[in-house]
């Protein structure tokens, strides 16, 4: 499995002065658009539309989507981009427009896109996007469309999935348990930025990822934290590549 280190705000102290980029990155576009950036030195690099993001930030919400699709889909042509997330916009424009707009994303950047199903889409969704894709995502996770009780759900995706050659991304799935349980080909996660926004210290036990949260009346110094998360996390993805 594959432990994509998602978002930013560490980047320089962490890896950009080292020079070291040997790991799994994904980073938003809505970060990335209006800034240079070392896509290319990563192990592997992954996109995200940062749509939400960008939707979030808009005082006004007639957005044109269109505009920011292009926009997205000309970085992506003009760097290269081997693998990127569509725009999972489901909830707010509806999934007819959502493959309209994958439409005009895959035929503006000459690039096939990972679709990101949602449980709205349905099993039989599910289904078309693994015979017409060799890289499909699952979304719904960190907003809880898909409950951590329902997580078993992931046992027949992901046989369908494997039936048709078809590899499994898990947006933003980190559950400890379950990337033991659940053999997704990639996923995800944030955590390694947590003990800067909670106070918290993690580390790589030879297996799995532990955490010490800071107690009552305590502070983390937060470049050291920083630096500590990212190089435990850097473990846990090089155990979790060859062992989950």
């Amino acid at each position: 499995m594959q432990i994509y280190l998602a978002g930013s705000g560490w980047d320089k102290i962490c890896w950009g002065n080292f020079d070291f980029y040997n790991f799994y990155r994904l980073e938003s576009f809505y970060y990335l658009k209006d800034e240079r950036h070392n896509i290319h030195k990563y192990k592997s690099f992954l996109l995200d539309s940062g749509a939400f993001t960008f939707m979030t930030s808009m005082k006004d919400k007639n957005i044109n989507w269109d505009e920011y699709v292009l926009s997205y889909a000309n970085f992506i042509k003009q760097y290269k981009i081997k693998n990127y997330f569509e725009l999972d916009i489901d909830a707010l424009v509806g999934i007819k427009e959502v493959e309209r707009l994958r439409k005009l994303l895959e035929e503006t950047s000459g690039v096939k896109c990972i679709p990101v199903w949602h449980k709205s889409r349905g099993l039989n969704y599910w289904e078309k996007m693994c015979k017409e894709y060799d890289y499909i995502a699952i979304g719904g996770l960190v907003t809880q469309e898909i409950k951590r009780t329902e997580y078993d759900v992931f046992y027949p995706l992901l046989k369908i999935a494997k039936d048709n050659n078809t590899k499994v991304h898990g947006l933003g799935f980190t559950n400890l348990k379950g990337l033991e349980k659940y053999k997704f080909d990639s996923v995800d996660s944030t955590s390694w930025l947590s003990g800067n926004r909670f106070g918290a210290v993690y580390w790589f036990n030879g297996k799995t990822m532990q955490k010490q949260n800071k107690q009552p009346g305590q502070r983390v110094k937060t470049i050291m934290t920083a630096i500590n998360n990212f190089n435990e996390w850097i473990k846990f993805s090089q155990y979790a590549e060859n062992n989950l």
